[in-house]
């Protein structure tokens, strides 16, 4: 069993896996926000632009999907300084693939390492968050979630701050990478020893074999189906808004230029604001009625986006449309993660069905709406928003027998 952590220790172990969300919004905010410069530095076109970015999405799939097996090997507090580690060299490379080497391949290396960095990382720190919650007691999840929001900001403000003062891409991405680092570094040593992370200091693990078996378990369970599903479908509510909500006011609804950041900033107030105060809703609740509501918040949001004849009604929506997608994926973490003996494996296992929907879904409706238009598009995201809060029973808290009986299951 782990020692008992201090109150000092466990504060510092919070506050260093608040701060591994940060660092990881950080990252992404920082290639996102420096593409044109990219683009303009290799003198790419839109399709290649395109490449890297499936690129990335398919190692950053893959690095979730081995993250239960790093985990296994590392342990979580070593896993994650590894894959911070992966992930801010990943951002240097392509940096110096911009500007000093000139060279779309090392770009591209450099955006592998990035994404599987990221993808294996989310899964330890989703991992060690879901295990401060069950020690606080009540529900803090989305307040991580939100901290990765507040990073994808902090880093979009510098990177816009870098492209104003001219700072090329290669300077810009090695101070954000070594900053990235240093995170690592800091949060390493500030994150305590866990038996139940498969830390390897003063512990003796079971074989890696029998580790490997507890891994892959969890896509044996229907449990993982049913919460993947839940996630699923605010994943594709989420990844949708991101992409397609800016362009959907200004070319589906015809409004002027402009109006589409808007309705994306205000998609993003409402999501980050619930992330950050609607813990103590879930806890009085409970996860399956928040989130069954969050659905009904979120369909009836999106409704409104498609169909409101005036641009007040329009933000209006993606306010709710922001408020209802939510808590989705926080909460499939949760829930995921319920039983701490499985949870690596069953939160990589929902995770990757989520971030499969966050990453590949809006490419789908792009395609999609080339033939029937974006805002006639926009209803699929209703129906799976729908199915997601059908399908949300599955995030009740596995009780205490339930856990001893799947436990004794697996020994068996």
């Amino acid at each position: 069993m782990d020692a008992a952590l201090t109150r000092s220790q466990f504060v510092r172990w919070r506050a260093a896996i608040f701060a591994i969300f940060l660092a990881s919004g950080l990252s992404i905010a920082t290639w996102a926000s420096r593409v044109p410069g990219i683009k303009q530095a290799l003198d790419l076109d839109n399709a290649q632009v395109g490449l890297i970015l499936l690129g990335m999405g398919v190692a950053s799939i893959i690095g979730i999907s081995t993250g239960p097996a790093v985990m296994a090997r590392t342990g979580a507090r070593r896993g994650m300084l590894l894959t911070m580690l992966t992930f801010a060299a990943g951002i240097v490379l392509v940096g110096l693939g911009a500007n000093v080497f000139s060279s779309v391949p090392v770009v591209l290396i450099g955006m592998a390492l990035f994404g599987f960095g990221n993808g294996s990382v989310d899964v330890m720190m989703n991992v060690e968050a879901t295990a401060i919650e069950q020690q606080m007691g009540r529900t803090i999840l989305p307040v991580f979630h939100a901290f990765f929001s507040f990073g994808t900001v902090i880093g979009a403000g510098i990177g816009a701050l870098a492209a104003q003062l001219a700072f090329d891409v290669a300077t810009h991405a090695t101070v954000m990478g070594v900053l990235i680092a240093a995170i690592a570094v800091a949060c390493y040593l500030q994150v305590p020893v866990r038996e139940a992370a498969l830390d390897p200091e003063g512990h003796e693990k079971p074989p890696f074999r029998e580790r490997m078996h507890t891994a892959l378990e969890a896509w044996r369970e229907p449990r993982t189906y049913l919460l993947g599903t839940v996630m699923l479908g605010m994943s594709f509510a989420e990844g949708g808004a991101n992409d397609w909500i800016a362009l959907g006011t200004e070319q589906g609804h015809g409004f002027t230029e402009g109006t589409g950041a808007l309705a994306l900033a205000v998609f993003s107030i409402g999501m980050t604001t619930v992330r950050l105060f609607g813990g103590p809703l879930v806890d009085r609740f409970g996860r399956v009625a928040v989130l069954r509501i969050l659905a009904v918040t979120a369909a009836s949001g999106i409704l409104l986006f498609i169909l409101a004849p005036t641009f007040p009604l329009v933000l209006v929506g993606a306010a709710l449309w922001g408020v209802g997608a939510s808590l989705g994926f926080p909460l499939g973490m949760s829930a995921a993660a319920d039983d701490p003996a499985k949870a690596a494996a069953r939160v990589s296992a929902a995770a990757t069905i989520g971030y499969v929907a966050f990453l590949g879904g809006p490419p789908v409706l792009g395609i999609i709406s080339e033939h029937i238009g974006l805002l006639n598009t926009l209803f699929i995201l209703v129906a799976l928003v729908v199915l997601s809060g059908l399908f949300s029973g599955a995030a009740r808290p596995l009780r205490d027998d339930e856990k001893i009986a799947a436990n004794g299951a697996r020994e068996g």
